[in-house]
């Protein structure tokens, strides 16, 4: 075989993985929802917040979070679902979304799982016209269905860049 003929050759199919991605996972309600990792900046207990007049109602407070002031979006209001207790399980996701940082109020959350893009679904369409696009995909992993929110749409900045 010439050395041409060896390189015109049909390459081998070569399968190309993509690497999986941190995600943090947290609980609100009966169901688990996911952020991807390098958009939140920190976790933090959650003991109570300041409220705010005039805030919208998603909107609990502000808390003063190592040297910072963060508003405060509760997930379980801000998902329709009825307020709960303050308990030693709440957490603070807080994330990072156009230079702002935003806390949101979760019931629980202390998980980092690596979830594979491929994992991901688009969500049943009746999910995306109901939620009001908070949920922009849906993964199972094992026996668990975790949604990936859309953090900028979570705390009301997607009217910013109109997306």
């Amino acid at each position: 075989m010439t050395e041409l003929a060896r390189y015109d050759a049909a390459p081998a199919a070569l399968e190309v993985q993509t690497p999986a991605v941190l995600y943090v996972i947290f609980r609100v309600g009966n169901a688990e929802y996911a952020l991807a990792a390098d958009s939140i900046f920190q976790m933090e207990s959650f003991t109570g917040a300041t409220a705010v007049p005039g805030a919208p109602s998603f909107v609990i407070g502000i808390v003063h979070l190592r040297g910072r002031i963060v508003p405060i979006v509760d997930l379980r209001l801000r998902f329709g679902l009825v307020p709960g207790p303050t308990v030693l399980e709440n957490r603070i996701v807080v994330g990072l979304c156009r230079e702002r940082l935003v806390g949101l109020l979760v019931d629980s959350g202390r998980e980092v799982l690596k979830i594979a893009p491929t994992q991901f679904q688009a969500p049943p369409k009746i999910l995306e016209d109901q939620t009001g696009g908070f949920i922009k995909a849906v993964a199972q992993v094992g026996t668990r269905v975790i949604m990936l929110v859309d953090f900028a749409k979570l705390i009301g900045e997607e009217s910013l860049d109109g997306v």
